[in-house]
């Protein structure tokens, strides 16, 4: 079986309001970035999972952000999906 690691991306609808990211925008203007037009915020996932083929991968991150990860009346996503190499361990930035 192989392992597999799914990026998700999620963003908010162009149509839905994002505070969050007015506030960010405005924020970033104060800080003299007067060029920052708009900001807009989302999610990042990356799932390790298991499956044996592409096709099964995909088909396990999609109902992942349909079923949990992902609001649909809201938010849109998409991912990337890539076979895990093999990788040291996670050094930690602290």
């Amino acid at each position: 079986m192989n392992v597999w690691v799914a990026k998700i991306r999620v963003t908010l609808r162009p149509v839905v309001n994002d505070p969050a990211g007015l506030s960010i925008a405005d924020a970033l203007r104060q800080l003299g970035f007067g060029n920052v037009a708009a900001v807009r915020t989302g999610k990042y996932f990356e799932v390790e999972l298991q499956a044996d083929d592409r096709a099964r991968a995909e088909e396990q991150a999609d109902q992942m952000c349909r079923r949990l990860l992902v609001n649909p009346v809201v938010e849109d996503y998409r991912f990337t999906l890539a076979r895990r190499s093999q990788r040291a361990a996670p050094r930690s930035t602290r």
